[in-house]
């Protein structure tokens, strides 16, 4: 039998205080002109279920929550989901059987989540796909928003579309959603759809990596894998050739020096030891001689600088103070002439200058004549080293070439061919290692071919499960659309839809076909849409009621199915009373909730009403502005107001 659904009651936290709806019955509807407020409570209690309500500009300015009584199965549970954009994504919970506070759930993928919540309630999974045939993509996530779709008729697809059955990408997420419902598919079946999907993805990336690596090798000259095997073999044979070679002429070498040859060797290293020392030893002396130059240099400064104090003195003992040098007074005074008139003392007017040759002076002369014989001796030494540098540089020249002249007939074509089987072997070992890398990239091309071979043998294990799992369904597939067709065909009669004489369920997307076309070719929209909509919705309500193993949530929420059928009173007392019916029939068992803003006479009393107007509308503690002031949530096609 189908699931059990049924919201209780409806509650709005205002800023004017609490506005409460319940729903015990059956069937309600809701009743009032257009622009009090329907719509906008319906597309609250979406919201409150975790989808994205349209909310009017009263709720964003007047109402803080919405908090929704509901049964699922054999779950109650009190949501409630905050109207403010910064917390309308957590969800309160409260358990209506246990009396307790569940953790906040959240509308997004953060855990726990409403969704997980609401879909373990109605016995299905959550992370079930809906994947397209023949696609490389898994598929999007099928969601209780997607469950809710086969329950809420909005004001703005009752006219166009069915479960938005106008966006074609929707479409395998419908049709999986329709299958899971009514048992025609399993979650076991949906995750091998994903899996084969998944499969064909990675079938075309190994397919194009393979085509890659492939067309880079062609494009770029690569030897096949058999020549790059017997090259590599061909130049291993060369490398173990030519180190033989390298090994039996290194042999060969061990004797060829003979005794004089050795002394000479000796010898030669001997002078080279030497030489090196000479030139070491030439090298200090040169630091040495430039050191002495610098030290001569100031010694000789300071001699000048005593020179030129002397004779500062001797220039400025001819001059006649007039004043005072410190205090610039008059020296203009009585003395004798043997007296000097800056400071009154004896003054001898024959100034002998002092000596040159102090005994600083005298200091520094002698340090000057101790450098000056430093540097003769360095410059003596250094003569003498380069003396040895040229004698020993001659010796070891006359020793490489006598060793150079006894060793060349015996030695350096031993060292040709040591060389030659030197370069063989490297240029072998760097052909394998060119070869290897070849072979490395035609054993990648291999790896690529054998996993697309595997996942191509996945593919049909996959693929096979999936047919046996249809062909085991195909039977109730049959039954199923078969008895959607005989009740859709008398839903169709009840409501005498104009110019339609035979009506059907497409068996491949699960939608009404009228007159042997998809009934959105019949008419673009107005009553034919609308009436076809409720026969459709209440085809599979009926349906799913007499089945006893179905998923199908008994439960309809519908946005004004008058507005579109304008003046056509017998379709739409046709339409209430299939309504009504249907609900007479299954007592306890459905729910159906209708807004409407014109409701034919003849059914008034026969469900629950709850009815509204511009002085009493939906947010009651808010006060309505009036026909003017209505802000429309939607308009369909015609202009009407929705």
């Amino acid at each position: 039998m189908t699931t059990i659904f049924r919201l209780m009651a409806v509650t709005l936290g205002t800023t004017e205080g609490e506005v409460r709806y319940e729903f015990p019955s059956d069937l309600t509807v809701l009743a009032g002109p257009t622009g009090v407020g329907k719509t906008t409570l319906l597309e609250l209690i979406k919201f409150g279920f975790g989808g994205n309500g349209m909310l009017a500009t009263v709720v964003e300015e007047s109402v803080g929550e919405v908090v929704l009584d509901m049964r699922v199965g054999s779950e109650s549970y009190r949501l409630s989901r905050s109207t403010d954009s910064k917390k309308r994504n957590v969800v309160r919970v409260y358990d209506l059987f246990t009396r307790e506070r569940l953790p906040d759930h959240n509308i997004g993928e953060d855990e726990p989540r409403l969704n997980t919540l609401l879909m373990s309630a109605l016995g299905l999974p959550d992370d079930m796909r809906a994947a397209a045939k023949g696609s490389t993509k898994k598929g999007t996530r099928i969601s209780f928003n997607d469950i809710l779709s086969f329950m809420y008729i909005p004001q703005d697809e009752i006219n166009r579309e069915i479960a938005g059955s106008r966006d074609t990408y929707l479409a395998p997420k419908r049709k999986a959603v329709f299958k899971l419902l009514f048992g025609l598919t399993s979650e076991g079946l949906l995750k091998l759809s994903t899996e084969l999907n998944d499969l064909n993805s990675q079938i075309e990336k190994a397919k194009s990596d393979n085509a890659a690596v492939r067309s880079f090798l062609q494009g770029s000259n690569t030897t096949s894998r058999e020549a790059a095997e017997q090259a590599t073999s061909a130049a291993a044979a060369d490398e173990r050739e030519a180190t033989g070679e390298l090994l039996a002429l290194r042999e060969q070498l061990d004797p060829v020096v003979d005794r004089h040859t050795q002394v000479l060797c000796d010898l030669l290293v001997d002078a080279e030891r030497t030489l090196a020392e000479a030139y070491a030893g030439a090298g200090v002396l040169e630091r040495s001689a430039t050191e002495y130059a610098k030290e001569r240099k100031r010694l000789q400064a300071d001699v000048d600088r005593l020179q030129r104090m002397a004779a500062a003195g001797e220039r400025l003992a001819d001059f006649e103070f007039v004043v005072c040098p410190r205090c610039m007074q008059s020296l203009e005074r009585d003395l004798p002439a043997d007296r000097c008139r800056l400071c009154a003392q004896h003054d001898p007017l024959d100034f002998a200058p002092s000596p040159v040759d102090s005994y600083e002076t005298r200091q520094l002369q002698e340090q000057l004549d101790e450098v000056d014989k430093q540097r003769e001796a360095i410059a003596m030494q250094i003569t003498a080293t380069t003396s040895v540098v040229n004698d020993r540089a001659e010796l070891v020249h006359r020793l490489t070439v006598q060793i150079d002249e006894r060793t060349r007939d015996r030695v350096t074509p031993r060292l040709q061919a040591f060389s030659d089987a030197t370069s063989k072997i490297a240029t072998a070992r760097a052909l394998q290692q060119h070869f290897e890398t070849v072979l490395r990239q035609w054993d990648r091309v291999g790896d690529l071919q054998l996993a697309e071979d595997e996942l191509r043998a996945q593919r049909e294990t996959v693929s096979a499960a999936i047919e046996r799992g249809e062909l085991a369904m195909s039977e109730r597939h049959d039954e199923i659309l078969d008895e959607l067709d005989a009740e859709f065909q008398d839903a169709v009669a009840q409501l005498a839809i104009p110019s339609v004489k035979e009506a059907k369920i497409d068996r491949g997307n699960y939608l009404p076909m009228l007159n042997g076309k998809l009934f959105s070719k019949i008419s673009r929209g107005g009553g034919i849409i609308t009436a076809t909509q409720i026969a459709y919705w209440s085809a599979l309500l009926a349906v799913a009621l007499r089945q006893r193993d179905t998923r199908y949530p008994a439960f309809l929420l519908i946005d004004s199915p008058r507005l579109a059928l304008n003046t056509a009173e017998r379709t739409a007392a046709a339409l209430y009373r299939r309504l009504v019916t249907q609900a007479d029939a299954n007592p306890g068992k459905v729910q159906m909730i209708i807004a409407d803003n014109e409701l034919p006479s003849t059914y008034r009393g026969e469900f629950d009403e709850i009815d509204f107007d511009y002085t009493s509308p939906t947010v009651s503690t808010i006060e309505h502005p009036g026909p003017a002031g209505v802000q429309l949530l939607r308009q369909d096609n015609t202009g009407e107001a929705e």
